[in-house]
């Protein structure tokens, strides 16, 4: 895992020098920015040199609004940025994520080291807060650039130390180290999406899911004999075509009574998808090497879960397969039996991560008799077509899974909208010759994929997230410059800790 930022807190300075962040509220109308009275005396050798510049620049203090000064008269500070925050009464968690990862932003790429002091007027900035803000700066900095050889003079210093001043440092630490664990997930979830696929094969991150052991979590790894002794004919015809053999990897976190039915979370992991036989156009081919975010979502859930000790158990599956067009690959036409048993007529080799996640759902409903279902996959271009890339695509067969996991979304920002399922849908990949094929045709694509995947889950509760249009070359926020966003890992982690944890 590459280390983005290193931070630490200490009590409030007792003067400014290097390079200083500093937090402004919004100010009453037509005036400049609010400051917190112990950082107004921290600038008081500068004079009214601060306020004069938030005039001349209109910078009132609203979020997402940025001042910055050069060596300002009377201080020893190298460079002062002030960030808007905008109303305090009104930041939740995920404003301050995104004040972290403006704050960072703002950063020269060549400093070495930085102070941030986290007060606002009318009251101290919680220690919770701060820590959001931090993992908010860590992401921000994270930067996938371990295969360039030739890299710009500033990369070098690309990952500062940054001191974050805050009156109840000692509390602010704690937090910190509860939430430094889901921001080390999303680095490791980034990480995988972004590998390319030559390196990242099945065995790869099969390798990789391993590292997890270290946090207490046991990790099983399933080759191809032991998944066709299970009977994992859906899966095992995705990766026929490969050189590289399919794995499938359970990891398990046991942080509650043994007795205690676990949550499980599964992830589609084709490492690279060219279609297979059905292969895929040449232009943006290269994006597939993202197909498998749902499976790294997975993964970086799992370290996120193990490092804050949650009191759960939780268990994340992942499919590895690799879907290339060889002599050996499955064709259109072509009928596979699933491990639940269940035949399945391939009208689309293309249509692969469905028949993944059929047989690693049936084996988790089997194996684990789970309290709820959830599994994340890259599945079909036409999520994006109804949700673009904003929200990812959510059905599920249990409303109250579903209202949780739209207030997660709500809550982190990593928001889902859902999709109906219904009979009527089911009809459209009934097969003349099997009891299923794994199309359904144009219309409607998400929605028919969610039926197929359907199938397989019985009456488990069960939500499936489509996160073709999230979890690769997703839209650049405050802190997310990154084509893997990692994202999942902070959505589900809310989800599991509101309501799943004893």
């Amino acid at each position: 895992m590459p280390d983005t930022v290193k931070f630490s807190f200490s009590k409030l300075p007792a003067a400014l020098e290097g390079v200083v962040v500093l937090l402004a509220a919004e100010g009453a109308d037509g005036g400049g920015p609010a400051l917190a009275p112990a950082v107004e005396a921290l600038l008081a050798p500068a004079g009214d040199a601060v306020t004069r510049a938030a005039l001349a620049d209109r910078f009132d203090g609203k979020a997402g609004k940025t001042l910055e000064l050069l060596a300002p008269a009377g201080l020893a500070v190298t460079r002062l940025i002030l960030v808007g925050v905008g109303k305090p009464a009104e930041l939740t968690t995920f404003d301050w994520l995104k004040i972290g990862g403006s704050a960072m932003g703002k950063l020269p790429a060549s400093v070495k080291e930085a102070s941030v002091v986290l007060a606002l007027p009318h009251g101290e900035v919680a220690p919770e807060a701060a820590a959001e803000f931090a993992v908010g700066a860590r992401l921000r900095a994270y930067n996938f650039d371990r295969y360039k050889t030739r890299k710009k003079p500033d990369d070098a210093t690309a990952r500062p130390k940054v001191t974050l001043y805050i009156e109840d440092d000692t509390a602010a630490k704690r937090a910190f180290k509860k939430r430094e664990g889901v921001g080390d997930g999303i680095v490791i979830a980034r990480d995988l999406v972004n590998e390319p696929a030559n390196v990242l094969t099945p065995t790869e991150f099969a390798k990789r899911a391993g590292d997890l052991s270290k946090l207490d979590v046991d990790v099983e790894v399933m080759g191809e004999k032991e998944l066709r002794k299970l009977g994992m004919g859906a899966l095992l015809g995705v990766g026929q075509g490969s050189s590289q053999e399919s794995r499938v990897v359970v990891m398990r976190w046991k942080g509650a009574k043994d007795d205690e039915a676990p949550v499980v979370f599964v992830g589609k992991g084709v490492v690279f998808d060219t279609g297979g036989i059905s292969i895929k156009q040449a232009a943006g081919m290269e994006d597939m090497k993202g197909d498998m975010a749902g499976a790294a979502c997975v993964v970086g859930l799992m370290h996120a879960l193990a490092s804050r000790k949650a009191k759960v158990n939780a268990v994340g599956l992942i499919g590895l397969v690799e879907n290339m067009p060889d002599g050996n690959a499955q064709r259109p036409g072509d009928i596979v039996t699933s491990m639940s048993g269940q035949t399945i007529e391939i009208i689309n080799t293309d249509a692969e991560g469905r028949l993944v996640l059929g047989d690693v759902l049936w084996y988790a409903k089997e194996r684990f008799k789970p309290r709820f279902m959830v599994d994340l996959a890259t599945l079909t271009g036409a999520i994006m077509v109804a949700l673009g890339t904003e929200h990812a695509g959510l059905f599920s067969n249990d409303d109250t899974l579903a209202e949780r996991l739209f207030a997660s979304g709500q809550a982190t920002g990593e928001k889902v909208w859902r999709l109906p399922l219904s009979p009527e849908y089911d009809k459209m990949i009934d097969s003349k010759f099997a009891d299923m094929k794994n199309t359904g045709g144009r219309f409607g694509g998400s929605i028919t994929a969610a039926q197929f995947i359907k199938r397989f889950v019985g009456d488990v509760p069960w939500a499936h997230l489509d996160i073709a249009g999230t979890g690769m070359s997703s839209p650049a926020n405050e802190f997310n410059k990154s084509w893997g966003a990692g994202w999942g890992v902070r959505l589900l982690d809310h989800m599991v800790a509101q309501h799943y944890e004893s």
